[in-house]
């Protein structure tokens, strides 16, 4: 968890192929999966946000480099489980995407 702004963009650049300018946001984890950072692009800058757990992981699902739903992102910053998670059936307007 030494990598900034330049190190992290960069492994967003150099190792995952993708464009850190885009308006993604990249999850970082380090190897015990106590600590996390977040990338993103913020319209006129990178913002860079990082959680440690004094107790416990974080759970990420399998795959590293897979598209994650927003409240799929809340839970694993929240530390719930992603197992026991179930998603009840809402209203989708045409034009979102749907997840």
């Amino acid at each position: 968890m030494r990598k900034g702004f330049d190190g992290l963009s960069g492994l967003v650049r150099n190792e995952m192929l993708r464009d850190p300018l885009c308006g993604d946001v990249y999850l970082f984890l380090n190897r015990n999966k106590r600590q996390l950072r977040i990338l993103c692009w913020d319209k006129d800058g990178f913002a860079l946000y990082s959680k440690r757990l004094e107790k416990g992981t974080f759970e990420v699902p399998v795959g590293s480099d897979i598209a994650l739903p927003y409240t799929t992102l809340l839970c694993i910053l929240s530390g719930v489980s992603l197992s026991s998670v179930r998603h009840r059936k809402h209203y989708v307007h045409l034009g979102e995407n749907v997840d």
